[in-house]
């Protein structure tokens, strides 16, 4: 039986990570006739955890919410018309609580955990029988709890758009170390497609060499990145995705390694916000289509654990795990992108 009370946190205010607060006896939610009630034993954080606090989230957030979409945990009970899910299960979250298959659209956009609902960073909490799936055999609860956003965007990058899915052959460019970025990396290996990457890091590249890396370009030192991964294609047509983490200030090169036809799935903005930015002439100058996205649906998400579990794929786990106290400490090591991968909390 679950206990009457746990730990949760709350983001009170928009002042900096002084503004998430610990609850150490907050009341576990009642079970609802279509509810699971979860037992959390991971969660994983993204950027979007980082800025909600700072009052920097560009989309809904509740007053008072708790944080964190990402989490992994066992069915602790279900209600009297859950038919998806028993007591024992393991579990994922799904990111956007509505999305359940097609495009997002007014209603499903506004279902986020941890912004508009409150998420995962606690003990236990309840979701709708439709906002959870079916948590990977070959994964554990860290592993598995980084899939909700990071991983499944990644998927929707490549695969989201179903007339440019990625084939066998096809060339991806990503950035970064970050969570999407490798997911991306090692999604597109599975499927044998190339993939050039870019990093700042002499070590960071070795790392991604052994990921499966074809070439890896550290683009600190070549500042023309976008066309020197061009050149690094067949025939130098160019790559036909590109994952874009960075936002206004990477766009200008992703425009530059794209092939004609070629999609760029706008995931983020890391890099930072820029006003010397490419226009919408330049999508027309290069022939490419260039794409927002925001995460991906349920379907989606079961497809991505099947591709996980037949390829036996594992995500990259930050060697650094915290608990659930000490979660703004995770929030500042993350915030001074000390981690490689998804940085975890055990919770259970």
């Amino acid at each position: 039986m679950a206990p009457t009370t746990a730990k949760q946190w709350t983001v009170e205010g928009k002042n900096g990570f002084d503004s998430l607060k610990l609850n150490e006896k907050a009341p576990v939610p009642q079970v609802g006739d279509k509810d699971v009630l979860v037992k959390i034993h991971a969660v994983s954080l993204n950027y979007r955890d980082l800025i909600i606090p700072k009052g920097k989230y560009p989309f809904g957030v509740t007053d008072g919410v708790v944080p964190g979409s990402d989490g992994a945990g066992t069915v602790e009970a279900v209600g009297s018309r859950v038919t998806r899910f028993k007591t024992g299960d393991k579990v994922v979250t799904l990111f956007s609580q509505g999305h359940l298959g097609g495009s997002l659209d007014g209603a499903s956009i506004a279902t986020g955990l941890g912004g508009v609902l409150d998420g995962t960073l606690r003990e236990y909490a309840t979701f709708d029988e439709q906002g959870l799936v079916h948590m990977p055999s070959n994964l554990n609860w860290l592993e598995a709890s980084t899939l909700t956003c990071a991983a499944l965007t990644a998927w929707n990058a490549l695969y989201g758009l179903e007339s440019r899915a990625l084939k066998p052959g096809q060339t991806v460019l990503t950035q970064g170390t970050g969570g999407v970025s490798l997911f991306a990396l090692q999604f597109a290996k599975a499927a044998g497609a190339r993939v050039i990457a870019t990093t700042s890091s002499e070590k960071k590249a070795e790392l991604l060499k052994k990921l499966g890396a074809d070439h890896v370009i550290n683009y600190k030192e070549n500042l023309n990145w976008g066309e020197h991964a061009k050149s690094l294609t067949p025939g130098g047509a160019g790559v036909e995705h590109v994952v874009e983490v960075g936002g206004p200030t990477t766009m200008a090169q992703s425009l530059k390694a794209i092939k004609i036809d070629g999609v760029i799935s706008i995931i983020g903005f890391i890099g930072g916000f820029s006003k010397d930015q490419p226009t919408f002439l330049d999508c027309l100058n290069n022939v490419c289509t260039v794409r927002g996205l925001l995460v991906g649906n349920r379907l989606q998400f079961e497809d991505m654990n099947r591709a996980i579990e037949q390829n036996n794929i594992h995500p990259i786990v930050d060697e650094k795990v915290f608990d659930l106290v000490h979660l703004r400490e995770a929030y500042e090591y993350m915030w001074d992108q000390k981690h490689f991968g998804k940085l975890c909390i055990q919770v259970a």
